[in-house]
């Protein structure tokens, strides 16, 4: 029954299968408001849990646009390659990051992260 409102990143975990593209399973994250961490609201539907993300370093690439799942995959792809083999990092997951509400046409930031390990 509390309104938080919308915040940034919308942070989606993809799950990469063998060729690169998404498994169907996703998990989407939204970051509870400040004023709400200390004591946030319970969700209404059990569907919906409070997790606490652990603090990471991250190897991330940025771009623009209104992203799509195969834009995630694509940058995904060139963020490996950029790494290449020297970089550890988690393989099994990555995060999808959006930071701009559906009606901002233009300067849109979308960012891909690796979770090092």
């Amino acid at each position: 029954g509390v309104g938080m409102g919308m915040t940034a990143p919308v942070s989606i975990t993809a799950f990469p299968a063998e060729d690169g593209s998404l498994q169907q399973k996703v998990k989407v994250s939204l970051r509870i408001p400040s004023q709400f961490q200390a004591n946030p609201p319970c969700p209404g539907d059990e569907s919906i849990k409070i997790e606490e993300r652990q603090g990471m370093t991250i190897y991330s690439t940025q771009f623009g646009g209104y992203a799509k799942e195969v834009d995630y995959v694509n940058y995904a792809a060139k963020l490996k390659s950029a790494l290449g083999s020297e970089a550890a990092y988690r393989k099994d997951f990555y995060f999808c990051n959006g930071y701009d509400p559906p009606m901002k046409p233009y300067g849109r930031r979308n960012e891909v992260w690796f979770v090092k390990e």
